[in-house]
């Protein structure tokens, strides 16, 4: 009852908003979450990592088929074991005018490769050497890589600022579309266009309904996901709103800490896949706005497993696998699961724990403001949590989350997953063409669905709300993009 009342004088608030323009000359972008690292190589949370696509151009990038294209680079492969990269023509220069070199480029394979807390450390060690030859760059790999060029969708910097450490992180220096004019006193962050000086300001607003608002207010032109989907569409109604809305990539998924006495057993872990209604609240809480997933790439994707078949919502077959163990009505199964502090992601927990109560599971929910819950999935503090994984484009995922030599900080296996066999699956598939390295990463998704590392939810739409802008049209991979050919009205 007290959710309703609040829900509705939200919508009594939103219906009484004015039309009243922000006075800055800069565009607002809403977003939940401050950027906790404006450094190319080091973010590892979703905002960060989009506002640095807007900050730094990639030695490589993606077409729309997810396949690699030259960015900063270009690339020859001499043979399985050996690469040349040169500059791809001659490329935009860093935002203080300073020209992209070699140099720079070698120092972002280095620190990629090298830094104890690089994300891409796993995909990229096996890089032995890393030498000029002429005007390029010679590099020697320990084992063969037919498919390195995907692994370096690395943003560029400048290897003066690489070598200073952190500080590339609070005073960022690309060369891509955006120039870093500097930090906001709410933790966001003030850019500007490089093309035409358009001022760009990330205001950080945890609440969701102060979203809606300002955006409905005119206190910002531009708010992505994050919004609950009633919300949504009461702000679509508004004749100045405009909803854009493409599928998404976003994987959402339930994790589990695999060396838990409790979550580390599978039957447990199926007996709660099995209790979830998930149509149920892709129907009541998403309104439809996501589709069911079945593994963490999209459907369509050149490696994703067409034929999983999805965890179907079995409340009885939960019963029966909890009597096995011991548990039912007079001895619940207890287990604390963590989520973040954003109200829709908390109305989620709280179906999921009605759902797991009918099966005789006592779900306890632990909400955090966003560092210290992430914070605690990286510890492994945990037993049950739910995330997302976002901007998804290769299968090169899955060393860094599945391989059991990619456990945290060196990697992101936070539920602690140690299969010999898929580790294997995973070293080959990096050695083989696309086409052939096809068979084993459907063999991955098989083992990794089987043994329940996660529970796969739902791929989630993304909804972009604008107002006082032209046509845009939001990616699928949830990235700002987009932002790069905005214009203001």
């Amino acid at each position: 009852m007290a959710r309703l009342i609040r829900l509705l004088a939200i919508l009594v608030l939103l219906s009484l908003g004015g039309c009243r323009e922000g006075t800055s000359d800069a565009l607002v972008f809403a977003v939940a979450s401050s950027p906790s690292a404006l450094h190319p190589l080091l973010a590892t949370d979703a905002v960060s990592e989009r506002i640095n696509a807007l900050l730094y151009r990639p030695l490589v990038d993606f077409d729309a088929a997810d396949r690699p294209v030259p960015g900063v680079v270009r690339w020859q492969r001499i043979d399985d074991r050996h690469y040349r990269l040169a500059l791809n023509g001659s490329p935009v220069p860093f935002a203080d005018g300073s020209p992209v070199t070699l140099d720079d480029v070698a120092a972002t394979l280095r620190t990629a490769r090298d830094h104890p807390a690089s994300p891409h450390a796993g995909t990229l060690k096996h890089i032995v050497q890393i030498r000029h030859e002429g005007d390029a760059l010679r590099l020697n790999l320990s084992r063969p890589d037919p498919r390195l060029p995907e692994r370096l969708h690395l943003g560029v910097a400048p290897a003066s600022r690489l070598e200073e450490g952190g500080a590339l992180a609070r005073d960022p220096l690309g060369s891509g579309a955006f120039r870093f004019l500097g930090w906001q006193a709410d933790g966001g962050v003030l850019l500007a266009r490089r093309a035409d000086g358009l001022k760009l300001r990330f205001a950080v607003v945890p609440d969701p309904t102060m979203r809606a608002l300002k955006l409905l207010h005119g206190e910002a032109q531009l708010v992505q996901n994050d919004l609950p989907f009633e919300m949504v569409e009461r702000l679509a109604r508004d004749p100045a709103i405009t909803l854009h809305e493409t599928p998404g990539t976003t994987f959402s998924y339930l994790g589990f800490n695999l060396e838990d006495s409790v979550t580390g057993d599978r039957l447990v872990r199926q007996a709660i896949a099995l209790a979830i209604d998930r149509e149920a609240i892709v129907r009541h809480l998403f309104r439809g706005h996501t589709r069911l997933a079945t593994t963490l790439l999209v459907p369509g994707h050149w490696a994703a497993h067409p034929g999983l078949a999805p965890w179907p919502h079995d409340p009885d077959r939960a019963r029966a696998l909890l009597a096995e163990l011991g548990y039912g009505p007079q001895r619940p199964l207890r287990i604390t699961y963590k989520t973040s502090t954003d109200p829709f992601r908390l109305r989620i927990a709280a179906v999921i724990q009605a759902q797991l109560a009918k099966v005789g599971i006592a779900l306890t929910i632990r909400s955090h403001e966003w560092g210290t819950f992430f914070g605690d999935i990286k510890a492994g503090r945990f037993q049950m949590y739910s995330l997302s994984w976002v901007g998804i484009r290769s299968p090169d995922i899955y060393r860094h989350i599945f391989h059991s030599a990619s456990l945290p900080p060196g990697g992101a296996n936070r539920g602690r997953y140690r299969n010999p066999d898929v580790d294997a699956l995973i070293e080959r598939a990096e050695r083989l063409p696309r086409e052939q390295a096809v068979p084993l990463y459907r063999a991955i998704q098989e083992r990794v669905h089987r043994d329940l590392v996660y529970v796969p939810l739902w791929h989630e739409n993304n909804l972009l709300l604008s107002r006082g802008v032209g046509a845009v049209a939001p990616r699928r991979d949830g990235s700002y993009g987009f932002l790069e050919a905005l214009e203001k009205k």
